[in-house]
């Protein structure tokens, strides 16, 4: 009889990580509690609002117990439970420390920190809500990079010649679906490989958008005018929530109204439902019906129309100019926002939000130049944050995820 050999769990990993952080921020901080001038953090909510100002030692101490605690007694077999839940506790406080720690000394304004990452996510948010359409219907999109860059691309152009921001975002939206367009259509009508046809979108798009721009951009043509900004009547009165979600521009408004209404169609009206049944099981939703063809047609013609409009946020929106491979990446950085939500608007606007934060404080922490063990945090570290943010979370916290059961396979 042999014996059962079992592996190391993901939770034990995540203890680990714990209690290894734990004993860093312990023995790091411990000598600076019993300092007669304790160094403090102060944390400032909005101009004029109220303020925080926990001392820095011996916050980090108690964060870095709680976390050593965590960890150890998700190794003990009675004490399993409390210890996983603590370990969730644990998590939640990672950005309280991050902020306190790398603010040591200094200010930092929590207010317009999360108002920049939720403006930073809405690329990532169009961008995810774009794979939702799209593998909810059975349709590998990791076209969406390419379907970005040349919205931000023939957007800009347009704009460029005709001085219309608005026509400009139109076009920057309907590039998008063409580009969609031929995506389904090599995936859906000449059924080739999806994961091949997405390289495909991405590879045309880098060199149509990088001739566009020599040919047409090359002067450096840039610093115009963007998409006004504007605030909600009343409700960007509100004391801290008020300029976090209520004040921006319009891409960013028709990112949040986009993901109530996708969750509305999703799972509160009939086309939502036959979505998700041509996205499970094909073959059984066209006995009952449904044109399974048409539906993804459809589908990905949305998906690319959101992508387009992620696209219009980079050149329209944000700078006022198109550059080569603006998009840098958010594309892909979407489709980890949409696995993290498991395939669900609200999952994914949150995954997004993540994602958002985290190049939102490499920024900030930029500009405080944050140091560690005394000396200072290579830029490029501060840059790496929101890549390194989506491998832990895809590879850590979120673990296996299975998506709809038909995506990615041809309809027959």
């Amino acid at each position: 009889m042999t014996e059962r050999r079992r592996g190391v769990t993901r939770r034990q990993v995540i203890a680990g990580f714990a209690i290894l952080f734990g004993l860093l921020l312990i023995f790091n901080y411990a000598s600076a509690l019993g300092a007669a001038d304790p160094v403090t953090t102060r944390i400032i909510f909005g101009v004029g609002g109220p303020s925080l100002q926990p001392p820095t030692a011996l916050t980090l101490v108690g964060v870095g117990s709680f976390w050593l605690l965590a960890g150890a007694l998700s190794f003990i077999p009675r004490w399993v439970r409390m210890g996983t839940t603590m370990l969730w506790i644990s998590a939640l406080l990672i950005i309280p420390a991050l902020l306190i720690w790398a603010a040591a000394d200094k200010q930092i304004n929590v207010v317009s920190l999360a108002s920049v990452a939720l403006r930073l996510s809405t690329p990532i948010a169009l961008g995810a809500l774009a794979g939702i359409y799209a593998e909810r219907s059975g349709i590998i999109n990791i076209g969406i990079e390419g379907m970005m860059l040349t919205g931000a691309a023939f957007g800009f152009a347009i704009f460029a010649f005709t001085d219309n921001i608005w026509l400009g975002v139109i076009v920057a939206v309907i590039a998008g679906g063409v580009m969609a367009l031929l995506h389904g259509a090599l995936s859906i009508t000449f059924k080739t490989d999806q994961i091949i046809s997405g390289t495909v979108i991405n590879i045309l798009a880098i060199g149509v958008t990088g001739y566009l721009r020599r040919q047409f951009f090359v002067d450096g043509t840039g610093g115009r005018v963007t998409l006004p900004q504007f605030s909600l009547p009343l409700l960007s009165d509100i004391p801290i929530l008020g300029p976090i979600f209520f004040v921006g521009k319009p891409i960013f408004f028709t990112m949040i109204l986009m993901v109530i209404l996708t969750h509305i169609l999703l799972f509160s009206t009939r086309y939502g439902l036959r979505m998700r049944a041509v996205g499970e099981n094909p073959k059984a939703a066209a006995t009952v019906g449904i044109n399974v063809k048409r539906t993804r047609y459809v589908n990905i013609v949305i998906s690319g129309m959101l992508a387009g409009l992620g696209g219009a946020w980079f050149s329209l929106e944000t700078v006022g100019r198109f550059d080569d491979g603006m998009t840098a990446g958010k594309g892909f950085i979407a489709l980890a926002a949409m696995i993290f939500g498991k395939w669900m608007p609200f999952g994914a606007f949150g995954g997004a939000a993540l994602f958002g934060f985290a190049e939102a404080l490499g920024s900030n922490f930029q500009i405080i130049q944050v140091q560690a063990f005394g000396l200072p945090v290579p830029v490029q570290f501060l840059q790496l944050l929101p890549y390194l943010v989506t491998m832990v979370v895809l590879a850590g916290l979120i673990g296996r995820a299975t998506g709809p059961a038909a995506t990615g396979k041809p309809y027959e």
